[in-house]
């Protein structure tokens, strides 16, 4: 079931595409076992350890706006997940009262399978269609070029049946840099993760939120700036940014939106004796 979480005058709907299973050793790169075993991550028998995948929904100045779409029904990103069954997003939409034609805006922050897999679902006849008919896709037009001119490495998370129908049906946006979709909805360019990869700027009521996107896969990954994995096509570039956005969530006291922190994935960055600290909230805004 979807959560709930008030911002200023915004109400953010956290919902859940069920979890996905990465191998841990990638997830945290070069940082030896010895270190990050001691967070006390529960790793199955494949040695993966459990992320979330969550996305975000957002009603503002009369947008219905979804923010990441997670895995999806595709056969080979879903592999890699729980089952359908267990919380899909579409089923979060729904239990909130939320029709796929009442979605006006999906944000992708970047185009990995583990982002998009809604944007497209399958026809009785074989072929994909956008699952939200009525919405206008937002990605940066850098990561739209890498997803469909991928290379060797990237070539494997980036599905042409969830990017290309989008654009056959007209529905794509594609953005250079930040944008402003509302007065309280901002897209902002956080390369690193991939030279596209974009993170969702929230303000309402004198209150501020961030939605990472990929940035990080654990919350020690905030904690520790030099903590980045594998998966960031740029690291260094992913370790300044990942630093600036940190800085600015601490000056600011912005609430913190995870995509693969286990769920609701909200939390507070704070900063003591030298040393950055996720203190992880619930959805009603309570700590945990």
């Amino acid at each position: 079931m979807p959560a709930t979480h008030r911002l200023g005058s915004l109400d953010l709907l956290i919902l859940s595409d069920g979890t996905y299973y990465q191998d841990a050793g990638a997830v945290f790169g070069i940082v030896p076992r010895v270190m990050w075993e001691r967070l006390g991550i529960q790793l199955n028998e494949r040695y993966q350890m459990p992320l979330g995948l969550n996305s975000l929904l957002v009603r503002s100045q009369g947008k219905t706006v979804l923010i990441e779409t997670g895995v999806g029904e595709k056969e080979r990103p879903r592999a890699q997940a729980s089952p359908l069954a267990e919380g899909t997003l579409l089923d979060d939409l729904r239990a909130a009262g939320v029709a796929p034609e009442d979605v006006d805006v999906v944000v992708n922050t970047h185009l990995h399978a583990d982002h998009c897999g809604w944007n497209t679902r399958r026809q009785p006849d074989g072929s994909y269609a956008p699952a939200f008919p009525r919405a206008r896709y937002y990605v940066q037009r850098a990561e739209w070029e890498d997803a469909t001119h991928p290379n060797e490495r990237t070539r494997a998370t980036y599905l042409a049946e969830n990017l290309l129908p989008v654009a056959e049906a007209g529905q794509l946006e594609l953005l250079d840099g930040e944008v402003a979709l509302t007065d309280e909805i901002t897209i902002v360019s956080t390369p690193g993760h991939t030279p596209g990869h974009a993170s969702v700027v929230l303000a309402s009521g004198g209150e501020r939120a961030i939605y990472l996107g990929d940035m990080v896969q654990h919350p020690a990954q905030l904690e520790r700036a030099a903590w980045v994995s594998s998966f960031d096509l740029f690291p260094l570039q992913a370790m300044e940014t990942k630093k600036a956005v940190v800085q600015r969530a601490i000056e600011e006291q912005q609430l913190v939106v995870a995509v693969h922190c286990p769920f609701p994935g909200l939390g507070y960055l704070r900063e003591s004796d030298g040393k950055r600290h996720w203190t992880p909230v619930e959805a009603n805004g309570g700590a945990k």
